[in-house]
């Protein structure tokens, strides 16, 4: 694959798969492993960048960048971190729209690996089930905290809570600003990326406007 063929996959913003997408040795390592070839690879890139690591700021850079990659920005690969989501009988019969808005998602272009921040806003109708709000939030962590595709990060939150609540009536928008965007290629920094799933009956003209319209509400306290 020549030069101009990865640049242009990486700029169209290419998705393979509704899974991410990892060799079946993935987790055949242990953490501590991963962290210490991490930090002796990025040694080696900071050291081609002519960087000088011997100077006290940078000494540690290899190492802290390497235990951030495993224990946390991208931690979501590791299927051992999956929130735990337990259901509880929806014994008060609430029969309408849940939604959680406005959670604060932190993702990583699979493309470039540099940042995608912004919010996600999840709704669902319970079938008899409803599940914390908390782990509404945390499935959307668990997601994000990989190199992601905003497209693949959006049906993977659907997917799950449908799994979950055992419904098909869960819907997501996200509307987050790529650092591969704002910060090179184009560099637009005004545009962000919407995106959204809508299943079930939010597949209803009637039910999803319901919801774009709770997520326009402004929150105030």
């Amino acid at each position: 694959m020549n030069k101009e063929h990865l640049e242009l996959l990486g700029d169209n913003h290419i998705s393979t798969s509704i899974d991410t997408p990892l060799r079946d040795d993935a987790f055949d390592k242990s953490d501590e492993e991963k962290i210490h070839n991490i930090q002796y690879h990025f040694t080696q890139i900071m050291e081609e960048l002519g960087l000088d690591l011997t100077d006290d700021s940078l000494s540690g850079t290899p190492y802290r960048v390497a235990k951030m990659y495993v224990n946390e920005i991208f931690n979501g690969l590791d299927p051992k971190n999956k929130p735990k989501a337990s259901t509880f009988d929806n014994k008060y019969q609430y029969g309408e729209i849940l939604v959680e808005k406005n959670i604060t998602l932190y993702s990583t272009c699979e493309h470039h690996f540099l940042p995608i921040v912004g919010k996600a806003h999840i709704a669902y109708i319970s079938n008899g089930n409803v599940v914390g709000l908390s782990k509404m939030n945390r499935i959307v962590q668990y997601y994000a905290q990989r190199p992601q595709v905003q497209e693949r990060l959006t049906l993977q939150i659907v997917k799950e809570l449908q799994k979950i609540l055992n419904t098909d009536d869960v819907a997501c928008i996200i509307d987050a600003k790529h650092l591969c965007v704002n910060q090179r290629g184009i560099k637009d920094v005004a545009s962000s990326t919407v995106t959204s799933e809508f299943g079930g009956v939010f597949k209803n003209k009637d039910k999803k406007q319901e919801f774009l319209d709770y997520i326009k509400l402004p929150t105030e306290f």
